[in-house]
């Protein structure tokens, strides 16, 4: 089956908008870090349930020690919204790129893309090494006993950013493919 280097494009750009989106939608939800609250004989449990995004921390009644350090963490992370601005951009070369059918702009694109998901990985990387160490300074303060009911885990949130991270490479691989197939195409009205 012969793959048509405008299915490839479009495909590509598919992937790439919906990357910029899951990264969007991650950077807007507040549920990239979850701490819950699992205490015998208690009934308001809601409210000792708490949940952080990048800007915002939902504290309900939980943990005054490990809320401030997760506002430490957020101010750290100015990784992932770099990334975002720059798929934005990227989107923009790929469609010009794509509609010039070069081969060196495609590749530039494609090149793009990878440095874009290099900084996705690193800021979800960067956001969950100092998330344990929250964790693990919040432990400090409170010992171990402290922490026996809480569970703490890593949300949906912190999964779309992955889910946009693997899109990045995936239109970066078919942004390859798609300059390997312009450049076919351009070197074979020469041979002939």
């Amino acid at each position: 089956m012969k793959v048509r280097f405008g299915s490839l494009v479009i495909t590509a750009g598919i992937c790439g908008i919906l990357s910029f989106a899951f990264l969007a939608t991650s950077l807007g939800t507040e549920y990239w870090y979850i701490i819950e609250m699992n205490p015998m004989n208690m009934t308001d449990i809601e409210d000792m349930s708490s949940h952080s995004g990048l800007w915002s921390i939902n504290e309900g009644r939980l943990f005054h020690h490990l809320c401030p350090l997760l506002h430490a963490v957020v101010d750290k992370m100015v990784i992932l919204p770099l990334s975002l601005i720059l798929l934005l951009f990227g989107g923009i070369c790929g469609l010009v790129s794509s509609m010039a059918r070069s081969p060196a702009l495609l590749m530039g694109t494609a090149s793009y893309f990878f440095i874009c998901s290099l900084l996705t990985l690193c800021g979800v990387s960067l956001y969950i090494i100092y998330s344990y160490e929250a964790l693990a300074q919040t432990e400090r303060l409170v010992g171990a006993e402290g922490l026996a009911y809480v569970h703490t885990s890593f949300g949906w949130s912190l999964g779309l950013a992955w889910l946009s991270y693997g899109l990045e490479l995936l239109t970066g691989i078919l942004l390859l493919i798609a300059a390997q197939m312009a450049k076919l195409q351009h070197s074979s009205p020469t041979a002939a």
